[in-house]
């Protein structure tokens, strides 16, 4: 018992190689998720249906809209769970996590019902038309229908983190990853389903990745332990939690609207190359397709992120906030590497990658080479420079931990989605080029950074006054006897 303990105290001893061993069990959970919506494109693109790809890719903006407003409030879980396991709590700890829990149900059903009333006006105000609208509703529709356990697998990941368990989510997702791949397979190689296929196969993983999370949550003798007689409201725990989850789920879902403003403006740069009505739409399908290898690359470095919030929180709860700062900078150096070593692999083998989604190379002036063209343009302005956004996304995670979650929602939203905004109604509406599009991203997540990074530090003076200390200087803390 007394190594679980310790292995759960991420308030004591040096930080940089906890936070390693913490995020990297993470960093594989994330990719995993990242691998179910990948394996729907890859999988799709063996289908009879030419804009399968396209048509899933053309969704997530639009699903992340809805999803984040319901499911960002895990976010807030963690921090709270996380705040009181560091402050040794064991009832507050109870209440919060039975509390989120019952927080997922009541969120997921209602992003379920939002989500299909929905799809098809805003899908099409979007720009789809055709074979690729209908491949898109029909999608969405579906995917919907799997939301409420969607919820409740993120929260209860959300708890095993807060915790300082990232083992047990990447055991689940690593078994119900496979589940979905050979779902995919099965729906649309054999059954001969496209979109639909995978949709259902999305949804009868996340039923089981729920499933397993909750009875190993049930088993676990600590002070997250879940019982059915204890599920009920507190509403002091589910005030903490909306306080600092809800700024991430409305950050989550203008950051997912100013991304559907972006997906609108590709799908307009891809109606002037084709019509709309083209049975293949070439440029829609090469963003699709680097946009989800892209997320490899984001979900690695959100791992990082997730790092940030727990140690902060802990730390935070401990009443050691002369701590953070230590784990600010070890974040940047960690997010730094993961960021630049993902980027390059998936630059270097962009090609291959690509080709796993139909995307491939052809004569100049032809569909395919349309679809590679925008791929690639994508993959220079963004992939090339992701580990700029791991790095705001460090700070923005450090003020959340630090229970300053409206200010860290209120950062992001100007420094990158009002800015993008801005700048697709005004310098995209002079030169509409992809190339404009895409560099509004290193843009803003420059800005943003440096705006947070600004805030945490004179916060950490504030606090540090008000204890009656000066900053602690940058140096590890030797382990105790």
């Amino acid at each position: 018992m007394e190594k679980v303990k310790k292995n759960l105290d991420f308030t004591e001893g040096k930080v940089f190689l906890k936070i390693v061993l913490f995020i990297l069990p993470i960093i594989a959970t994330n990719l995993l998720q990242v691998l179910y919506n990948a394996a729907d494109m890859m999988v799709a693109s063996l289908s009879s249906e030419p804009n399968a790809v396209g048509a899933i890719g053309t969704t997530g903006a639009f699903i992340n809209l809805i999803v984040n407003v319901f499911i960002g409030f895990s976010v807030g879980a963690n921090v709270v769970v996380a705040r009181e396991i560091g402050a040794k709590d064991q009832s507050r700890v109870q209440k919060a996590v039975h509390t989120s829990l019952l927080m997922a149900v009541a969120f997921g059903f209602v992003g379920m019902g939002i989500g299909l009333l929905v799809s098809r006006p805003v899908l099409s105000f979007m720009g789809n038309t055709g074979s690729l609208l209908e491949l898109a509703v029909a999608y969405t529709y579906i995917y919907f229908c799997g939301v409420p356990f969607l919820a409740l697998t993120n929260y209860l990941i959300a708890i095993f983190r807060a915790k300082g368990d990232a083992k047990t989510p990447l055991v689940v997702l690593t078994s119900t990853g496979v589940l979905n791949v050979a779902l995919n397979l099965f729906f649309v190689l054999v059954a001969g389903m496209s979109v639909e296929g995978v949709a259902i196969a999305t949804g009868i993983s996340n039923v089981v990745s729920f499933i397993l999370l909750l009875w190993k949550l049930h088993r676990d003798q600590d002070d997250t332990k879940f019982s059915f007689r204890k599920l009920k409201m507190d509403w002091n725990a589910f005030r903490d939690i909306v306080v600092n989850g809800l700024p991430a789920g409305i950050q989550g879902a203008l950051f997912s609207l100013s991304n559907m403003l972006i997906q609108s403006s590709i799908v307009q740069v891809n109606n002037a190359v084709v019509p709309p009505d083209s049975e293949y739409q070439p440029i829609v399908n090469g963003s699709a397709a680097a946009g989800n290898l892209e997320n490899f690359i984001y979900m690695g470095m959100n791992a990082v992120y997730q790092g940030a919030i727990t140690f902060t929180s802990q730390n935070m709860g401990a009443d050691k906030p002369e701590r953070v700062k230590r784990i600010m900078y070890a974040c940047f150096g960690i997010v730094t590497m993961v960021g630049v070593v993902m980027s390059a692999t998936v630059l270097l083998l962009s090609k291959p990658l690509l080709a796993l989604y139909g995307v491939v190379d052809g004569v100049e002036g032809s569909l395919e080479w349309y679809a590679m063209n925008a791929a690639l343009t994508r993959f220079a302005y963004i992939s090339g420079t992701y580990f700029l956004c791991g790095v705001m996304d460090v700070c923005t995670g450090v003020l959340r931990g630090m229970g300053r979650a409206i200010v860290s929602t209120c950062i992001s939203l100007v420094g990158a989605c009002l800015f993008r905004v801005v700048w697709l109604s005004t310098v995209f509406a002079m030169i509409p080029t992809l190339d404009v599009i895409f560099v509004s991203y290193p843009v803003s997540w420059i800005i943003t950074a440096a705006v947070a990074f600004a805030f945490i530090q004179v916060l950490l003076h504030r606090i540090s006054k008000a204890k009656g200390k000066q900053p602690q200087p940058l140096q590890e803390e030797k382990l105790p006897a």
